[in-house]
């Protein structure tokens, strides 16, 4: 007798470690293509836009919050062996992924060695992924994190950053658009404009931090291993987010402030200054004949007409 897709029961399965995110790996390198792609092509094109690609990549990255514990825990449910790891929590827009990795790999003669994403997007359900855990007899220390952000969870967890991330998601989408369109105006004598798409970029990237940091108003539930608490704070991806923002705001003010101050320099700096000088100088250029000059052929004059010959 059978169960769960030819799986014999009431047997112990080998843990497998989880691969990494196809779709993740996907927009990653098609955002590098593009970068490099744009960095190949940028010194033919008139006027310099500013190249962010990872505006977008960042919408995709799984470490707005990270959080890291080494504790003393039980392996399995209705087991009394404990194992020595480090659990790692890592919260993105679209969910979370948690991280088991024994202190060694090897104890208790199998592999710890774990890396469970629980998606809440809204093309995923997260309670099921989370019974699709239980269903595969994940390791307790992942199953008992992740029950914290389930929809009936006491917590109240998965609402407060299902809304924040849907929120932030959706400001940074924005931001991208934004930043396009900077580029764009960058390409035309409208550099002023440019920058005031440079200042909107910005705020919608503030924004969407503001947005994803609400989260923090709230009481939040303690993830506790015996004496050993889980602490998140904010990762690379937001920090990433707040400099690239801020970066924004002083590209746009520098923009916008010499085209009020010094439209020459900007222009000059931008490829898009006036080659009135250079016009002139090609149209005071006169072809000369060095064959008829040698000669003594040419005449410095043209000839004047005798009236009486008419």
């Amino acid at each position: 007798m059978t169960l769960f897709d030819g799986i014999y029961p009431f047997y112990l399965q080998q843990r497998k470690v989880a691969v990494l995110d196809v779709s993740t790996i996907i927009v990653i390198v098609v955002f590098l293509t593009f970068t490099c792609s744009f960095l190949l092509i940028i010194p033919g094109i008139r006027g310099r836009a500013v190249s962010l690609p990872f505006l977008a990549a960042v919408q995709f990255t799984g470490d707005w919050e990270t959080g890291w514990v080494t504790a003393n825990t039980s392996y399995k449910s209705f087991s009394h062996a404990m194992v020595n790891a480090d659990i790692g929590l890592h919260v993105g827009l679209a969910g979370v992924n948690i991280t088991l990795m024994g202190n060694p790999v090897n104890q208790v003669n199998e592999t710890i060695d774990y890396n469970e994403y629980f998606a809440w997007n809204f093309d995923a359900d997260y309670d099921h992924s989370y019974n699709e855990g239980l269903e595969r007899g994940l390791p307790s220390p992942i199953l008992y994190v992740a029950e914290k952000f389930t929809t009936h969870s006491p917590c109240n967890m998965h609402r407060q950053y299902r809304i924040s991330g849907h929120y932030a998601s959706a400001t940074l989408w924005v931001a991208f658009c934004t930043w396009l369109i900077s580029n764009m105006l960058f390409s035309m004598p409208v550099l002023v404009y440019g920058g005031y798409m440079l200042l909107v970029t910005g705020a919608f990237m503030i924004f969407s931090l503001l947005s994803f940091s609400t989260v923090r108003n709230s009481s939040m539930c303690l993830i506790q291993f015996g004496t050993a608490t889980l602490h998140i704070s904010y990762g690379g991806s937001f920090w990433l987010t707040l400099v690239i923002g801020l970066l924004c705001f002083v590209a746009g003010i520098t923009v916008v402030v010499l085209h009020y101050f010094n439209l020459d320099l900007l222009k000059t700096f931008f490829d898009l200054r006036d080659d009135k000088a250079e016009e002139c100088q090609e149209m005071t250029e006169v072809y000369v004949n060095t064959h008829c000059v040698n000669k003594g052929l040419c005449l410095s004059e043209p000839p004047k007409l005798n009236p009486n010959s008419i």
